[in-house]
C-alpha cells in the first residue's frame, strides 16, 4: 500500500484519539475498546459472505462517523464513543493494510490482498 495512503490513515487515527480525549472517559477505555471491532470477523465463521458483510459494517468509516453525529446530535458519550472506537480501529487497521473485504476471502480487500 501507497506510503501517502499510511499517512493519511494515520492522521486519522490521531483525530480519533483527540476526538476521545474530548470525551469524558478515562484513556484505558480506548486500548481495551480499540480491538472490540474485530469481533466482527467471527461472522467468517458462516462463510465468506457473511463474514465480508459483518466485517465491513463495523470497519466503515461512513457508519463509525453516523454513530459519532447522532451520539453528538443527542449529546450522549457513550453513543459517541463507538463511533470514536470505530472510526479509529478502521484508521488503524488501514494503516496495516486491512481494508474493507470482498465476499472472496478474507484476505482480499479494497485496498489489495494482504500480504502482497
Amino acid at each position: 500500500m501507497k506510503t501517502i495512503i499510511k499517512l493519511e490513515e494515520a492522521v486519522l487515527f490521531i483525530l480519533g484519539i483527540f476526538l476521545f480525549n474530548r470525551l469524558n472517559f478515562e484513556w484505558w477505555w480506548f486500548l481495551v475498546l480499540i480491538l472490540v471491532p474485530d469481533l466482527s470477523m467471527l461472522g467468517y465463521l458462516f462463510g465468506n459472505k457473511s463474514g465480508a458483510f459483518f466485517y465491513n459494517i463495523f470497519h466503515h468509516k461512513g457508519i463509525a462517523l453516523l454513530i459519532y453525529g447522532v451520539g453528538y446530535y443527542l449529546g450522549i458519550e457513550t453513543i459517541q464513543l463507538a463511533g470514536i472506537i470505530l472510526f479509529s480501529h478502521s484508521a488503524m487497521d488501514r494503516i496495516f493494510g486491512y481494508g474493507l473485504k470482498y465476499e472472496k476471502g478474507f484476505k482480499y480487500t479494497h485496498l489489495g490482498e494482504i500480504g502482497k
